[in-house]
């Protein structure tokens, strides 16, 4: 009788070894190695190439055609998809347990399912019965929509031809497994295996897929980085569990722009998309308190106004305190310290709390003069008025740095009614001649924050 042979393969990054260790060299990850079987063919497979098959071709000679695509019924989910579901793409789904992937898809399938196309959703995760549930609480009810409660590889791929879906939805691929392999459901080789039988059955068959896949504790996705490489578009659920809000977001997309947004209300009836977030998410912004000043931010091509609050509060310890909720927490130690040196507040001894309202989180460098500006304002203890919109860059010289979209913010500022905005000096020339609101050029941070506040006072 032959050997059984066996490897152990990282959960993490793919990484395979003949022994246990504890922390994989690859991803330095510990306690991530996973005992599985080692496949080996046990026939030769001879491959006979043809030349006429495969050639070079020139670019110019390459003829392109535009991708059919159909829609979602969501704006915001066809937004971050760059304008619908295309046929045959694999979307891959992330984000943290009960956040409402299962929520979104499930509406996605009905509201697809209602515009006539078959629509197949495989779950490995509950029944049929817990399923039928969730589509009724959600008042979903549609003849095109079937559920499938499988995580057998060639069971699933042996009912799509009596279905013949236009949309399938797997979840999750962490789930499903094929026979063929040894290992347990989960692992890298069964997760790599089962989305390249998905791939196939996309590219070939023309059937859109969109796949569920679990994250991590860190909040990337759990498995190798290859199952994102393999899939057309990755998305991301964002937001806490408990707020009510949630933002999808598109890191990788082959048929739209990257980093688009979708934003998103979590009621009873499901996911509630928001056609206006900047009106919503600054609704509650507090009169005539300091520490609090609305930024503008673009998230994709879509502007968004935010609240920003700070608080700053003498320490009653021997080391000031600094908290940063939905922003950069390095970011912000660098502000403060360009604050310190550059404006001459003293805060050292103060601590500092930033929050950005509603659970969002951003990245985008031109919130740098939004915080400022909050922390400077509770400083002195002078509110920011309500009419007034902040955006700029800020260097460590402690000078206003261009940012882009400007036209995009003005507009967004205006339609919610502002009546001034501070932005950069490099970017006045080219929105100056806009007419409706006051439009309050700055190079630096001194000038910003007399200008806001009112002076030294």
């Amino acid at each position: 009788m032959a050997k059984i042979r066996t490897k152990y393969v990282c959960q993490e990054c793919g990484y395979e070894t003949s022994k246990w260790l504890g922390k994989c060299p690859e991803c330095t990850k510990w306690n991530t190695f996973v005992e599985e079987i080692e496949q080996k063919n046990s026939k030769k497979e001879v491959f006979i190439i043809d030349k006429s098959s495969s050639r070079p071709m020139n670019i110019n000679s390459i003829e392109t055609k535009e991708e059919e695509r159909f829609s979602t019924e969501i704006a915001e989910l066809d937004r971050v998809l760059g304008g619908g579901i295309v046929k045959g793409s694999l979307v891959l789904v992330g984000g943290d347990p009960g956040i409402g992937k299962s929520t979104l898809l499930i509406q996605v399938s009905s509201n697809v399912a209602n515009a006539g196309r078959k629509v197949l959703y495989i779950s490995g995760e509950e029944s049929e019965s817990q399923i039928k549930m969730r589509a009724k609480r959600l008042g979903i009810n549609s003849d095109n929509l079937y559920i499938f409660a499988e995580n057998n590889l060639s069971l699933i791929e042996a009912n799509l031809d009596s279905i013949n879906p236009e949309l399938i939805i797997v979840d999750s691929i962490q789930t499903v497994y094929s026979p063929e392999i040894a290992s347990a459901p989960g692992t890298v080789s069964q997760i790599k295996e089962g989305t390249s039988k998905f791939m196939k059955i996309s590219k070939k068959m023309g059937i859109s897929t969109f796949v569920v896949g679990h994250v991590t504790k860190e909040g990337s996705l759990a498995g190798p980085k290859l199952l994102e490489h393999m899939v057309d578009t990755v998305i991301y659920f964002e937001g806490e569990r408990y707020n009510t809000y949630r933002l999808v977001r598109a890191v990788k997309n082959r048929f739209g722009s990257t980093n688009e947004l979708g934003v998103f209300e979590m009621r009873d009836m499901g996911l509630v998309e928001l056609d206006n977030p900047s009106k919503v998410l600054i609704s509650e912004k507090p009169k005539d308190v300091a520490g609090s000043v609305i930024i503008s931010t673009v998230e994709g091509t879509r502007p968004m106004l935010l609240e920003l609050q700070a608080l700053v509060s003498p320490t009653s310890f021997g080391i000031a305190k600094r908290t940063a909720t939905g922003v950069d927490f390095n970011r912000v130690a660098l502000l403060l310290a360009v604050l310190e040196k550059r404006v001459g507040l003293q805060i050292q001894n103060q601590d500092v709390y930033i929050n950005v309202v509603g659970g969002i989180k951003i990245n985008e460098p031109s919130i740098d003069m939004g915080i400022i500006i909050a922390v400077a304002s509770s400083f002195r203890n002078i509110p920011v008025s309500e009419h007034v919109v902040v955006t700029g860059e800020v260097g460590l010289t402690g000078e206003v740095r261009a940012v882009s979209f400007i036209e995009k913010r003005i507009a967004e500022c205006k339609k919610l009614g502002f009546k001034k905005i501070v932005i950069p000096k490099n970017n006045y020339e080219a929105v100056k001649d806009i007419k409706g609101i006051d439009i309050i050029p700055v190079d630096n941070l001194r000038q910003a924050i007399n200008i806001v506040l009112g002076g030294n006072k």
